[in-house]
């Protein structure tokens, strides 16, 4: 079914605050999700939401978390989240990232002890929105193999790229390390639809388009997406002194843990480095020279990196933001979960 924006959002804060956070955490959940879903990104959207408040509801996420942040340098700073909502402390990570760009001309900040935080593209978008350069990776429990392996070993390790143009339009690039992120798989199965067989593997290690026989992710071409795998999961665990690979805590077998996840962020200040007049106007010629490019067959146009996100977008504005009806009805109920996820497998099996 569809439902507007405004009312998808004050659904999702709605539970949130039923499971236990305050109002300003179950804010921020609820945008970075519906910021998601609007987008048509719903693997991180509202199929989240009962996992989320099933892991508040159980002590999983610190509902009243107790936050530091310690800045360790003229343009580095480590922000500890005390395992609160991945989310509200990846927002304000970066609204200390973007403060410290804004003096210095860059900004690495790196977060710790969090949980999950959903879809990084919302956090590079804050930085952008305010003329800056930004990078966001993080790391998440195994759940791809290896260039060459046959069990997982990195999670799906997600990085994010933002830049502002002379005009409205921002480059949002956000990517699994894995061929596709594993919430797409979650969100294929919710609909019962099958996947391509280049996502992922069975337990015999062979391609599947079952999306309930999964057993591990692929990585993005090959040795390629093994390399930055690694490299997110260094630069987002180990530099934070975080668990890394195979040690990162699992998203469903106990609830009751915090996650101790981490993150980084990366802000750049262009206004250090070159004229930003120029430098907006030069990443406006790109697109509209993209633009121009011909296309292949089957193909019709060239999009610049989170251009289809934004189509969706006006088309969800005008008829609705599509949901599942089981979510939806979730969402309606008086109900906060089901105890459908704790002690679960890395694919909430």
């Amino acid at each position: 079914m569809r439902v507007s924006k405004e009312e998808l959002f004050n659904l999702m804060k709605q539970k949130f605050m039923k499971a236990g956070l305050n109002e300003g955490a179950a804010h921020d959940v609820a945008d970075v999700l519906t910021y998601a879903d609007h987008r048509g990104i719903h693997s991180h959207g509202a199929v989240r939401v009962e996992y989320y408040s099933e892991r508040i509801a159980k002590g999983g996420i610190t509902a009243n978390p107790n936050y530091t942040f310690e800045q360790t340098g003229p343009a580095s700073a480590v922000f500890d989240g005390d395992n609160g909502p991945g989310h509200q402390i990846a927002k304000q990570a970066m609204e200390k990232a973007i403060e410290m760009a804004k003096k210095s001309g860059v900004a690495v900040v790196g977060m710790k002890h969090i949980s999950h935080s959903g879809a990084l593209g919302y956090f590079v978008e804050m930085a952008a929105e305010q003329d800056m350069v930004a990078l966001s990776m993080c790391q998440s429990d195994p759940m791809a193999v290896p260039f060459g392996g046959t069990e997982p070993y990195f999670g799906t390790n997600p990085i994010a790229f933002s830049a502002p143009s002379a005009d409205d339009r921002i480059i949002t690039f956000d990517m699994a390390t894995t061929v596709q992120a594993w919430g797409k798989i979650l969100d294929a199965r919710s609909k019962n639809e099958s996947i391509p067989d280049t996502w992922a593997v069975d337990a015999t290690g062979a391609p599947t388009t079952n999306a309930r026989e999964v057993h591990a992710l692929l990585p993005i071409s090959g040795p390629k997406g093994y390399g930055l795998m690694m490299m997110v999961d260094i630069l987002s665990g180990s530099l934070l002194g975080v668990p890394h690979g195979v040690h990162v805590s699992s998203m469903y077998q106990d609830l009751t843990k915090g996650r101790d996840l981490g993150q980084l962020h990366i802000v750049i200040n262009p206004a250090y480095f070159t004229d930003l007049a120029a430098f907006k106007r030069q990443i406006t010629t790109m697109l509209n020279e993209l633009k121009t490019q011909p296309a292949a067959e089957g193909y019709g146009e060239i999009y610049y990196p989170g251009e289809r996100g934004i189509l969706r977008s006006k088309e969800y504005d005008e008829d609705g933001i599509e949901i599942v009806d089981d979510i939806y009805n979730y969402l309606v109920s008086d109900d906060i979960h089901y105890d459908r996820y704790h002690g679960k497998n890395r694919f909430a099996e």
